[in-house]
């Protein structure tokens, strides 16, 4: 690697973002920081395999009006959450996607199927040596429906191996679906798998499966238990108001507990069973807990998490030193939320740290608009507790038929208690993608003055992993205000005294298309901040039926820290991580122009108007993750 140091000032170009391309080079053209980066061939082994054909159950009626079936999204009339883009799909004519956008939309290092479509992460489990993670997915079409659990495994959950589904809805109480569940490690090795069925009658019922061979590292091959399904919706939920199983956990009473995400009106809550033997259950008097106005919960998650260490823990561990994270998708908005608390094992009840930030109205998992459903798990083997989340397409279902996939999975990360804080969870990508970097290259104090950008020559763009840090230099204090506390304002065009600064990715040479990430300060003059994270995809495309957001974050900084940001890039995904993973940020990006050709460009910024910003970087380069079909004949 190369270390460039640039404590003087360089060339740059003092032109703000909002301002057109055309003005964003000067007759010379950029004048790029150069860094030497050594590009590694690789060899890609592709195997062949035979897809499962199995008929779509459930599709709209000839009578029902079209324009009413894509406005609401599939999936609404089973009771389950909209799995579509409602608001993209009013556009009457899609963009004319080519070949050549749609096949660099897909991603080199994360996870997603050969083909078709995926939603949720269900029961992720280490087994043998193997981590396995199991996904809703359709295997007849790019949209959701007649979902199977896809299956896939790994040593190192950044390399997969594709296997045969693993369930399908063959049967009267999962005919509508095999949705969304989580798997229990037994202490005398056993692997319960508890998923939620959507019946024939669009019932939601819990059911269990097993692994019909615990000596098979790759678990093959599933059986459901006659006993199925095990539990129906009890009094005063509704039938389409029940589901998704979390990991159980065991009290000192020897009975397992799950919690089921459901809703009373618009209270959203988690319902606890108790169970001995996994087959008879006895439903708690109390919720663990419920937060008015929240709406349906879905994807419940609950584990403990170690206020005096950075090691994940087993579900059932509690203790003086432990807190309990309680996480809920909600349905209404379509946002992971999560709070911090402690857990009564008394009465099976848990009480947030800060009500002002409980589930549904404080901290979320992740501030894009595109992260749901996410599943965490207790990885036995390394000791941590790994956090995976589904990111769906935010482009027209056409555009997803068109190219044959849609949705992927984030980067499995690790959480951790947040010790600063004592108020956040820290997430991390798993140490693993740290496999995949090739060259590297590093930029030392670049100094960035209001208004300007800075191109950085480290070649293609489309697979990296950055590390940034920020320091500030108050040029002048008047003008800035006591009260500058304005978040992320319109996105990164927006000038004010203390931000917006930080990186530009995705982007071709004329700025025609670009997706900034970047801070913003406020309210510095009372000697505390207020630090904002945020993600602009305003500029990320030229096409209309794509999504285009400004996400924004908040995100505490303590005084002897450096502002500092990591960045992991995969064509159509950008995972954004401040402050060590306080506060992330996940986006895709859906560029038309040379990006698409090798031509990603990577820029510094700074349209602040009263700061000066030195930037330090490294850049690695990624390899791609080579991703197998399981051989035919081995099945």
């Amino acid at each position: 690697m190369e270390a460039i140091d640039h404590d003087v000032e360089l060339t740059t170009h003092h032109t703000p973002l909002l301002d057109p391309p055309s003005l964003a080079r000067d007759s010379g053209g950029w004048r790029p920081l150069r860094g030497t980066l050594m590009l590694f061939g690789s060899i890609v082994f592709i195997l062949s395999l035979g897809g499962l054909i199995i008929k779509q159950r459930h599709e709209p009626s000839e009578s029902e009006p079209k324009s009413i079936i894509a406005l609401l999204g599939r999936g609404i009339g089973e009771g389950v959450s909209a799995k579509s883009n409602p608001s993209l799909n009013s556009y009457n004519v899609s963009y004319d996607w080519t070949n050549a956008m749609l096949s660099w939309q897909r991603t080199a290092f994360h996870f997603q199927p050969q083909n078709n479509w995926m939603n949720d992460p269900n029961g992720p489990l280490f087994h043998k040596g193997w981590y396995h993670l199991f996904y809703q997915y359709n295997p007849d079409s790019a949209v959701w429906g007649n979902i199977s659990w896809g299956h896939a495994v790994s040593t190192d959950l950044i390399h997969w191996l594709y296997l045969p589904i693993a369930l399908l809805p063959d049967t009267w109480y999962d005919l509508n679906g095999v949705w969304s569940g989580s798997a229990t490690l037994l202490p005398d090795g056993r692997i319960i798998m508890l998923y939620t069925g959507d019946t024939n009658q669009f019932v939601q019922v819990q059911n269990i499966a097993y692994p019909t061979n615990l000596s098979d590292p790759l678990l093959l091959h599933w059986a459901k238990d006659p006993h199925n399904p095990l539990l129906l919706p009890p009094p005063g939920i509704g039938p389409k108001n029940f589901r998704d199983p979390t990991t159980a956990w065991i009290g000192p009473d020897q009975k397992w507990r799950i919690l089921l995400g459901s809703k009373v009106n618009k209270t959203g809550l988690s319902l606890v069973y108790k169970t001995k033997d996994f087959i008879h259950y006895e439903l708690n008097d109390n919720y663990l807990h419920a937060v008015p106005g929240t709406g349906m919960w879905e994807c419940v998650d609950f584990y403990p998490v170690s206020t005096n260490g950075f090691e994940g823990l087993d579900t059932s561990v509690n203790g003086p030193l432990v807190k309990h994270v309680l996480k809920a998708s909600l349905d209404d908005t379509k946002m992971d939320h999560y709070a911090i608390g402690r857990y009564f094992v008394e009465n099976d009840t848990w009480v947030p740290d800060n009500p002002n930030e409980d589930v549904g109205i404080g901290l979320r998992l992740d501030y894009g608009g595109i992260y749901y459903a996410s599943k965490t798990f207790y990885d036995q083997y390394k000791k941590r507790r790994v956090l995976w989340g589904w990111i769906k397409e935010t482009d027209s279902e056409s555009a997803d038929l068109k190219k044959g996939w849609a949705s992927l999975q984030t980067i499995p990360r690790t959480v951790v208690f947040d010790n600063k804080t004592g108020t956040n969870l820290l997430q991390w990508p798993v140490e693993e993608v740290e496999s995949l970097r090739l060259s590297s290259v590093e930029f030392e104090g670049v100094l960035l003055k209001p208004g300007s950008i800075v191109p950085l020559d480290i070649g293609s763009a489309t697979q990296l992993d950055i590390f940034g840090e920020f320091e500030i230099e108050l040029l002048a204090s008047e003008g800035i205000g006591e009260d500058n506390n304005v978040g992320c304002g319109g996105g990164a065009v927006d000038r004010r005294p203390l931000g917006p600064f930080g990186i530009v990715v995705i982007a071709d040479d004329q700025l025609s298309e670009l997706t900034p990430i970047y801070l913003t300060l406020s309210n510095t003059t009372n000697g505390t901040s207020t630090t904002y994270f945020c993600v602009d995809e305003t500029r990320s495309s030229k096409a209309p039926d794509v999504s285009k957001q400004v996400y924004e974050s908040k995100v505490p900084v303590f005084s002897d820290e450096k502002l500092s940001t990591r960045v992991l890039v995969d064509h159509s995904i950008i995972e954004s991580f401040a402050q060590g993973g306080r506060s992330v940020i996940t986006s895709r990006v859906y560029p038309t122009e040379e990006v698409i050709y090798g031509a990603a460009r990577l820029f510094l910024f700074n349209n602040a108007t009263h700061i000066n910003i030195k930037a330090s970087l490294k850049i690695w380069q990624l390899n791609s993750a080579f991703i197998h079909p399981f051989p035919q004949h081995i099945q």
